[in-house]
């Protein structure tokens, strides 16, 4: 026998025996297919074993569209984030060639031109995945699944890139028919299953996640003992609203998400106990249309067919079931009963306290005898829980007769449901919160102002400025504003622009002038006020300080909290401080002409004067102080500069990026131009104008393509789905240069001095709006609702 012959008997052998192990692994995988339970086992348990058959790097598996028209991924291996694809059976690609023509492909590079060209001249290779993914394709095995019994299209298996770095073997290639043969068998047997027959059932028809994702994040959830939502959201990104919709399509109920502002039901809540709501997974969170209960779960089906929500609440025969995630449920949980970190829940509180008759007018000495009891923790626990929350403020709103007293926090400048306290404890509430504050509580008829020492009652050390006011009805308000005791913030964290940081140091670093801070109530001027006493606060320097109350507290300053009763008001203070050798004196607000006087008097005599005014802008400032009988020489001289400022709401980071068009800039460019035309450059060409704040623009925030990306508001858990979380300052810093001051000593009108400032460098409010919706911080509506004219 020749050496030849040897040759080719030793490949003869090895190919039989290859062709022995191939079949056998073929079986074996047939039979896995053949033992699937539903098309979902074999999309995900299957399909690594097929690509471990073909010795090939990945797998997509297509299935073909109700419509016909199209086939969509239901499994592509190798990728961590993946979204469906979805091809048109047409030879714009190769899986839809292959899907079109019912023909097996076996492509040894997809990037060579000439070999497609071989195949058809409109076939291509989307090479668009590959850059997205960072993958490189280069052989493919394509071959289609058909029906055994009609031949009609089920779908389209894709293997990328043999193992072997060679084409894909002849062997591989017949045995891909028997394995679509296969397939075809389990698909048909099927049919009548729903593809995915789970809760995300949905995630998966809308493309936010992949079948093999899905897979792996049920094993993750198992792995790490926790439930699969949370790994959904944690490790692939999914949003919260998004498996809240695949919830609500599975169980045919409403999608309920976490609202940090839902009132608390406290008469639902008596009939159960936080025990009890955590161990069965249900809770009553409102009454609906016609008396109906809404119940909030995790699992409506369970609930339901339970029948423990109409033994409990009998009372109550329409029942609304609604919906939500187990980590939103938990939520609302420790919403209403309050976590474990904290002592009590309101609900408990009152619920404990529902059998005492109504308490209609009671004495300081029957109030400080109950110190002990609900009461007292009732009203701890509103001010802690509004303290943890965040809230700048706290509302107490009685209604007369039999309506409930309605309590609400102030939060971002916006104010949002708590709870509602039943209306036989209204009057108590009210007298414990005068007692606190050493009020009059028989006195009724007028409007009362104290402070509560928080430290004395309960954990917190902070001091809350109470207002209480008459209503209709004979009812009291009480508002409760929280100063928290706090440390300037840095001047460079205020969020000023870089032109109104830059001059702002240098006009609170001269030794001796006078520069106000103006704005509504709760706009941040304190905060700028200490901001700008931090940055010149040294040991050389003697700075005094008047404020009603102290909230911000710094070493090296001497600070001065007013007591009208003790006679000590702002102009007191301010003759006081002029006898203390100052250097810096800081005046909590100018609202009467002597402090004004005293303050122009102290800075024209060698004293940096620091202020606040309620006013609108910088401009409209000097005419207010004009009015009040400044002398506007001796006002002109001492003027520093004025800073005016509000607080917009901030984009969450939840936020989602956008390309303006062109006419939304222009409309953006108009709005900000509107503030010019007073100014000598719009007089002397409006379109030079603003086209010059446009060019400006692009050169500061667009892109190399001269693009400008812009932001609108998403919603997520952190910002309790409404796009904006915490607040920006803008602001609007006039300076007191040369002009301004001839301005002032002219009596010039508002217009003539906005003119002036712009002139100079001055922004706007709105006009600083805008550049910071530039910047992604916030957005034109925001800017809006606060520069309102």
């Amino acid at each position: 026998m020749s050496m030849t012959s040897l040759d080719q008997q030793t490949v003869g052998m090895a190919d039989i025996g290859n062709r022995l192990a191939f079949s056998k692994k073929l079986q074996n995988t047939t039979n896995k297919i053949h033992a699937a339970k539903c098309i979902d086992e074999i999309l995900t348990e299957v399909s690594s074993e097929i690509c471990d058959l073909f010795a090939a790097e990945r797998i997509t598996l297509y299935l073909q569209c109700d419509d016909g028209k199209a086939i969509v991924s239901k499994i592509k291996t190798g990728l961590n984030q993946f979204k469906e694809l979805k091809l048109a059976i047409t030879q714009t690609s190769i899986a839809g060639y292959v899907a079109l023509t019912k023909c097996l492909l076996n492509i040894a590079d997809v990037y060579d031109d000439a070999e497609l060209l071989a195949i058809s001249p409109s076939i291509q290779f989307l090479k668009e995945v590959d850059l997205k993914t960072g993958f490189h394709a280069k052989q493919m095995l394509v071959f289609p699944i058909l029906s055994a019994d009609d031949g009609r299209l089920i779908g389209v298996v894709q293997l990328i890139n043999s193992l072997s770095g060679l084409p894909f073997s002849r062997l591989l290639e017949e045995g891909a028919p028997e394995l679509a043969k296969t397939l075809a068998i389990a698909f048909d047997q099927r049919q009548a299953m729903p593809l995915i027959k789970s809760k995300f059932d949905g995630l998966l028809a809308a493309g936010h996640l992949s079948q093999e994702e899905l897979a792996s994040a049920q094993r993750l959830a198992r792995s790490k003992v926790s439930d699969l939502e949370s790994v959904l959201i944690a490790d692939y990104q999914v949003q919260a609203r998004h498996i809240g919709g695949a919830l609500s399509e599975f169980f045919n109920v409403p999608y309920e998400p976490y609202q940090a502002d839902r009132l608390k039901p406290v008469d639902l809540l008596k009939q159960l106990k936080q025990e009890y709501v955590e161990a069965n997974a249900w809770l009553p969170i409102s009454l609906g249309d016609q008396d109906s209960l809404v119940i909030l779960t995790p699992d409506p089906e369970r609930i339901k067919s339970s029948g423990i929500v109409s033994h409990v609440f009998p009372r109550y025969p329409n029942i609304r079931y609604c919906v939500c995630l187990q980590q939103e449920f938990t939520q609302t949980v420790e919403q209403f009963y309050g976590s474990n970190g904290t002592s009590g829940f309101v609900g408990d509180l009152l619920s404990e306290m529902a059998d005492e008759e109504e308490l209609s007018s009671l004495s300081a000495d029957e109030v400080n005898m109950a110190a002990d009891n609900e009461l007292v923790k009732l009203v701890n626990k509103i001010v802690v829980d509004a303290y943890n929350q965040g809230a700048s403020d706290i509302h107490i709103e009685p209604y007369p007769e039999k309506g409930k007293t309605q309590i609400r926090f102030r939060k971002d400048g916006t104010l949002v449901n708590y709870i509602e306290v039943p209306a036989s404890y209204r009057n108590a509430l009210c007298a414990r919160i005068k007692i606190m504050c050493d009020l009059d509580i028989s006195e009724k008829r007028r409007p009362q102002d104290g402070k509560i020492k928080f430290k004395k009652y309960g954990p917190l050390d902070i001091e809350l400025r109470v207002a209480t006011i008459p209503s209709a009805g004979g009812m009291e308000d009480i508002v409760m504003r929280i100063l928290s005791a706090g440390k300037p913030i840095p001047l460079d964290e205020l969020g000023l622009s870089d032109w109104n940081n830059q001059k702002l140091k240098s006009l609170i670093s001269k030794p001796y002038g006078l520069f106000f801070v103006c704005g509504p109530t709760g706009s941040g001027k304190t905060t700028t006020l200490h901001s700008a006493l931090g940055y010149i606060n040294t040991p050389e320097t003697k700075i005094w300080t008047a404020e009603d109350p102290v909230e911000i507290t710094q070493k090296g300053l001497r600070q001065v909290q007013i007591n009208k009763k003790a006679g000590l008001d702002f102009a007191t203070i301010m003759r006081a401080f002029l006898r203390a050798d100052p250097d810096v004196i800081m005046v909590g607000e100018m609202r009467d002409k002597e402090t004004v006087a005293t303050g122009i008097e102290a800075s024209l005599t060698g004293h940096l004067v620091f202020a606040t005014l309620h006013t609108n802008s910088a401009p409209e400032s000097v005419v207010r102080l004009l009015d009040m009988g400044m002398d506007p020489f001796n006002f002109a001289d001492a003027l520093l500069g004025i800073l005016a400022q509000r607080l917009a709401k901030r984009l969450c980071e939840c936020k989602q990026s956008y390309q303006a068009s062109l006419d939304e800039m222009q409309l953006l460019v108009q709005e900000y131009s509107e503030e010019l035309k007073n100014t000598a450059a719009w007089q002397r060409d409006p379109q030079a104008s603003e086209q010059a704040v446009l060019d400006g623009w692009q050169q500061a925030y667009a892109d190399g393509q001269r693009q400008f990306t812009l932001y609108r508001p998403c919603g997520c858990d952190k910002c309790n789905g409404t796009g904006y979380k915490g607040r920006l300052g803008l602001h609007e810093l006039m300076l007191g240069s040369v002009a301004v001051k001839k301005n002032i000593q002219e009596r010039a009108r508002v217009a003539d001095i906005v003119a002036t400032a712009l002139d100079e460098g001055m922004r706007t409010l709105k006009q600083d709006g805008i550049e910071k919706v530039l910047l992604g911080l916030t957005d034109m509506h925001q800017v809006r609702a606060v520069c309102i004219k």
